[in-house]
């Protein structure tokens, strides 16, 4: 399906030769001129290109027929409708995996591009994936449509459509032939069993309680609970409960259950509030904050806001759980959880503090079903974004600083290593952030609202989300022009991109 340039008539042809011409006494003059030297006659050769190119014949100009078509000669409609499916599929498994609507717009034109549809616009917002290809003056535009019904955290899925996207770009594949691997892709089941994950997620919880600097028996808890939770969400989610809920009953089981340990005396914990932040945690690094960031600093507005409602319509529902668990405890007779304060950081906790960050990125992106490659490099991004932001802690740098600051080195180092090593930035990214999101501070910021009406500490929660968010982005950004490998328009700042080719083209909404 290669672009082939719209034939000319004959008559139009013969026309333009005509036009092109030099008058008669000027190739009766080329003729005698033709008896003379070599050095002559080039000059005259020259001459004769000059008036070809210069001089018409007075009174005939160019003309266009009045039935000439305009525009691209552009494969079989069957091929273009085809084609259009296509690419809107592969951008709602992008979609659906938390991509920006940067990343998705760039993947479907250079896609088109490729495939033989060189004028396409692409429209993304929140829940739709729109795609018109312009076919000249002759024909009508042909659009397609592609509605993004649900999101689930599938990074094998994104990796093998990576790929298939790489090869597609590279003419390795047909768009016939990346159809059916498409189909087999989405087709898929999940590589692990689903109990895979639920121990993957209350893994991560114990390390983040570690990190929070929790005790081992802080930490079994917080795996127990977070993994209960996740089993009694996987059940509301069979029979299609809204996700807002499952937000409420997960942080009222996280509350309840860590209420109810310490008051009836289970085990010794002497930090059991740090229970409830890991499993806070936890339930919030489902949510989106990174793409809608991403889309809102790349001038995807609609999206953003779409994005940025989910996020807050779903940490309220979290907020809303945990308040009613810790309501419900206070009215049959159980002592709330102290909120504690963390412990500063110093030098010999760093271990520690990086080991748990490891950990918990790696948990999180295998409970996000990642393969071995992209689970390995999201635990280097964890323990990266922990190393540094318990440095900065020590040097008392101020939360919200030392976020920002990790942040951006985790995006910086994904940008550069992930592509190298054929893994989705996306994937890195997120992982890398994740023991950093602010479980604790976003509980603490609750209880401080309930008890004495002080919004202060949870603005800081949000705070600190925003900027996690605000440094993969630019650390992204800053990534792009230090890779290796690229071609000169790819080197361009023209947005971060944390999924599909690195392409600037594409407009904003």
């Amino acid at each position: 399906m290669k672009l082939k340039p719209r034939a000319r008539t004959a008559g139009h042809r013969r026309h333009a030769w005509q036009i092109l011409e030099a008058p008669a006494e000027d190739r009766r003059h080329e003729s005698d001129n033709n008896r003379g030297s070599r050095h002559q006659r080039g000059r005259n050769n020259l001459r004769q290109r000059a008036w070809q190119i210069l001089e018409a014949p007075t009174g005939e100009h160019p003309a266009v027929e009045p039935d000439a078509a305009i525009g691209p000669q552009l494969p079989d409609e069957p091929t273009v409708h085809m084609v259009l499916d296509l690419v809107v599929r592969i951008g709602e498994v992008q979609m659906a995996s938390g991509a920006g609507a940067s990343d998705v717009t760039a993947t479907i034109l250079s896609l088109t591009r490729a495939l033989g549809l060189p004028h396409c616009e692409v429209e993304v917002i929140f829940t739709s994936i729109t795609v018109s290809c312009h076919r000249g003056s002759e024909l009508s535009p042909v659009t397609a449509l592609r509605v993004v019904r649900s999101r689930s955290l599938d990074y094998t899925r994104l990796s093998d459509t990576e790929r298939l996207v790489q090869k597609l770009l590279r003419n390795k594949l047909s768009a016939e032939e990346a159809y059916a691997e498409l189909h087999r892709v989405t087709g898929a089941g999940h590589p692990y069993p689903r109990w895979v994950s639920t121990l993957a997620w209350g893994g991560m919880a114990g390390f983040i309680a570690l990190l929070l600097g929790g005790d081992i028996w802080t930490a079994l808890v917080a795996f127990v609970i977070s993994s209960v939770t996740d089993r009694v969400g996987r059940m509301l989610n069979r029979v299609s409960m809204p996700f807002f809920f499952q937000q409420i009953t997960g942080g009222a089981l996280a509350s309840a259950a860590a209420i109810g340990v310490v008051n009836l005396d289970v085990m010794p914990l002497e930090k059991p509030t740090l229970v409830v932040a890991a499993a806070l945690t936890v339930l919030l690094s489902g949510l989106s904050t990174v793409s809608a960031v991403q889309d809102a600093i790349t001038g995807y507005y609609v999206t953003a806001a779409g994005r940025s409602l989910e996020v807050a319509l779903m940490s309220a529902g979290l907020i809303t759980g945990v308040a009613g668990g810790m309501q419900f405890a206070e009215y049959l007779g159980a002592a709330s959880t102290p909120v504690p304060t963390v412990p500063p950081l110093h030098v010999l906790n760093l271990p520690i503090v990086i080991l748990a960050g490891t950990g918990a990125a790696a948990c999180f992106a295998l409970a996000s079903y990642a393969s071995l490659r992209p689970l390995f490099v999201a635990a280097c991004a964890g323990a990266v974004g922990a190393c540094a932001y318990g440095t900065l802690m020590v040097f008392a740098a101020g939360p919200i600083v030392a976020s920002a600051i990790a942040a951006t080195l985790v995006g910086l180092g994904g940008g550069v290593m992930a592509r190298r090593l054929k893994v989705t930035p996306l994937v890195v990214a997120v992982s890398g952030i994740t023991p950093l999101l602010p479980g604790f501070a976003t509980y603490r910021g609750l209880s401080e609202l309930a008890d004495f009406g002080n919004l202060t500490p949870l603005m800081g929660a949000v705070a600190i989300g925003i900027a996690l968010a605000a440094g993969v982005v630019f650390g992204e950004f800053l990534a792009q022009p230090v890779r290796t490998g690229l071609g000169r328009l790819e080197r361009r700042l023209a947005g971060p991109r944390m999924a599909g080719p690195i392409d600037p083209g594409g407009s904003p909404e």
